[in-house]
């Protein structure tokens, strides 16, 4: 398995590098950054926040942080046009030197949408677009020109110059909407992630599977990524009350050898990638010392 973290948004920039930089030097394989704007608010309310943007944070982590993979999780595909995401992301993969994982999405914080006027629609206008956007954005990567006419996006003989180092720059899919979302993903995704616990998960690769037959697509193509709060220590009274509390994501709680199980559990259910974020982890040190105890005690019991 592979295992990657996931910086919060609102940290400073120097954390999240530093942070970056710790885990490549300690083994980890990746580091995801959230595509927002501002914090999520329950209705339209715009929230004070500061929250760093994802591509400014992506490409200076491509020339500071060497050897890991970078990802967004996820951009939505309303906040810039599919053609200049895609540009964007042949900079990017160009920056890193192959390195980037373009992680899309449908949209969903209402928020921000309203505060900038950027059009967000129903739930199935925002899919009609993904479709049209996914469409867009792989033949922009992958070819010399693109030509595209749908009902949101038309491209007439664009170029994305330079190309991606990457011959075949991956794209993610993120989300768990079992009837348009994920058979977008059996089409078009080289990797599919979404928020998960291991039954859940289990269930969802299943559905994911059943896509890609129906489409006639081999889903060995599709990697599975997927990630849950972490509540790591060898401490049994700071566990104890960490274990008491449902905070509405999913998440992993326990001794190492505990966590050791539960990893386990999303691997047996088709889970390529667990990734960690920071969210729960603490001050600048303990974010360290929990990801230090992961990689050493967590880790080697899933070999690449």
């Amino acid at each position: 398995m592979r295992f990657s973290i996931w910086p919060a948004p609102h940290r400073p920039w120097d954390e999240i590098l530093d942070l970056a930089q710790h885990c490549e030097a300690t083994g980890w394989d990746g580091v995801y950054v959230a595509d927002h704007f501002m914090p999520n608010a329950p209705d339209a309310s715009p929230l004070d926040g500061d929250t760093l943007e994802c591509w400014s944070v992506i490409a200076a982590l491509a020339a500071s942080v060497p050897r890991v993979r970078l990802a967004s999780l996820v951009t939505s595909v309303t906040y810039r046009h599919p053609a200049v995401l895609a540009n964007i992301a042949a900079a990017v993969d160009n920056i890193s030197r192959g390195r980037l994982l373009l992680g899309i999405g449908a949209g969903w914080q209402e928020n921000e949408h309203a505060a900038y006027g950027i059009e967000l629609g129903t739930v199935k206008e925002r899919l009609d677009r993904f479709e049209e956007a996914c469409q867009v954005i792989g033949s922009l990567l992958r070819e010399p020109r693109t030509t595209f006419a749908g009902d949101r996006y038309r491209i007439r003989e664009a170029p994305n110059q330079p190309s991606p180092v990457q011959e075949r720059l991956p794209l993610l899919i993120g989300g768990g909407g079992e009837k348009r979302t994920m058979r977008i993903a059996a089409h078009y995704a080289d990797e599919w992630n979404a928020w998960t616990t291991p039954d859940v998960l289990g269930h969802k690769v299943g559905v994911l599977r059943e896509h890609c037959e129906a489409l006639g697509r081999d889903p060995a193509e599709i990697a599975v990524s997927t990630q849950a709060l972490l509540f790591l220590s060898t401490d049994e009274g700071w566990l104890a009350d960490k274990r008491q509390v449902d905070i509405g994501r999913a998440s992993i709680v326990g001794t190492p050898s505990e966590v050791v199980d539960v990893v386990g559990q999303y691997r047996e259910a088709g889970a390529d990638e667990l990734i960690v974020p920071d969210f729960t982890l603490g001050s600048t040190a303990r974010r360290k010392d929990t990801c230090d105890l992961f990689i050493e005690e967590v880790a080697p019991s899933f070999p690449p």
